[in-house]
């Protein structure tokens, strides 16, 4: 019989990484495996490539990731961006003052036409301080100190994340709700690795995972192919919608739950790789 001819798409925190944040020996080769085989996959992730490439090593992706939720499209070798998704610069200073006045600053990530930047001032948290930290053991190119940080606004903005307590961060997010409506998205969440830390992205309307998802089938004239995508978390809801088939790992949040087709074996269990194992192979014998 014919290998199972889906496009499969993978959340990685909480989804294909374990606890850990690391990509274990048993997914990793499952994958290769399978992919060696023609198996279509790759993943969608609010990480960068910088980051991904860090936690995917040795890991034969052959098709393009969906990085920044949704804000590249991207090929994970050489890091071309197919997509990108941007903040208006009319909106920027907007957004600019309302985080100034909540007492914090943002990480600002940019792409200025050559390279990927993540722009950085004061560390004022432990939160903030972990993602530097996080960052620079991960060998993370993008990371720049800038004394005067709103410069960073002049490049394409990709991204602000703004990392505080859990009150502090879905107040803010609620102040900008109203005046950019339309415009923006927002993704609150406590960031595991670091407790009590929650970490607001902001980006464009329409950097999205979905969308991203959409651009990749396009891309490779896959959308005629049953789609089935993995996730853990709020931001892979939108996914989870458009997909054939939508697998929540055991340990996901409840609510994403409720929006499956199916739940399937943790993150720490290697659920993804197993499930997908067991579909290509049992179309096949």
């Amino acid at each position: 019989m014919l290998p199972d001819p889906s496009l499969f798409i993978s959340d990685l925190d909480g989804t294909l990484l374990d606890s850990a944040t690391t990509l274990s020996r048993y997914s990793r080769d499952t994958l290769n495996t399978l992919i060696d085989q023609g198996l279509l996959f790759t993943v969608a992730s609010a990480r960068s490539i910088a980051s991904m490439r860090h936690v995917l090593a040795g890991l034969r992706l052959c098709l393009p990731v969906v990085e920044v939720n949704g804000a590249f499209v991207s090929d994970l070798a050489v890091g071309r961006h197919y997509v990108v998704h941007e903040l208006h610069r009319d909106i920027l200073p907007g957004l600019w003052q309302l985080i100034a006045r909540s007492g914090h600053m943002p990480f600002i990530s940019t792409y200025d036409g050559n390279a990927d930047r993540c722009y950085y001032r004061d560390i004022t948290n432990g939160g903030m301080a972990w993602y530097v930290r996080n960052r620079k053991l991960n060998q993370d190119p993008r990371m720049r100190y800038l004394h005067d940080l709103e410069r960073g606004l002049e490049e394409q903005v990709v991204s602000l994340r703004v990392i505080g307590t859990g009150p502090e961060m879905e107040k803010l997010a609620d102040e900008m709700s109203q005046p950019f409506a339309g415009r923006i998205q927002t993704q609150c969440f406590e960031n595991l690795p670091s407790p009590g830390w929650h970490w607001l992205t902001i980006q464009d309307a329409g950097a999205t995972k979905e969308a991203g998802i959409r651009y990749v089938q396009r891309m490779k004239g896959l959308e005629d192919r049953r789609l089935v995508v993995f996730g853990d978390e709020k931001n892979d809801l939108g996914m989870f919608k458009l997909a054939d088939e939508a697998l929540a790992v055991a340990n996901a949040l409840p609510d994403l739950k409720e929006r499956a087709t199916g739940i399937i074996d943790s993150n720490e269990e290697d659920g993804v790789a197993k499930y997908i194992r067991h579909s290509w192979y049992g179309t096949r014998e």
